[in-house]
């Protein structure tokens, strides 16, 4: 998160607004921590796969908010998924 120039209380607060927008997106319905935790978890998710197909991802907090509801939004259809 430091390397993308987002620091921890940035990190907070775009995580939770990824977080929420994929939450809308998906028809999911979770609280305040969990969009925290799933836009954070879900920007880490999103670069890592983005690595491992030699794709650059995005800096900056647009890119962080563009990965991390990807990666919400990712994680949310893993979470579906495991329920069935």
């Amino acid at each position: 998160m430091e390397s993308a120039g987002v620091g921890w209380i940035a990190a907070i607060i775009i995580g939770g607004v990824a977080g929420w927008l994929a939450e809308k997106a998906m028809r999911s319905s979770m609280s305040l921590l969990m969009n925290i935790l799933l836009g954070i978890i879900g920007a880490i998710v999103a670069n890592w796969i983005l690595g491992l197909l030699h794709i650059q991802p995005l800096a900056g907090w647009l890119g962080y908010l563009i990965t991390g509801f990807v990666g919400a939004c990712i994680l949310i259809a893993i979470g579906r998924v495991i329920r069935r």
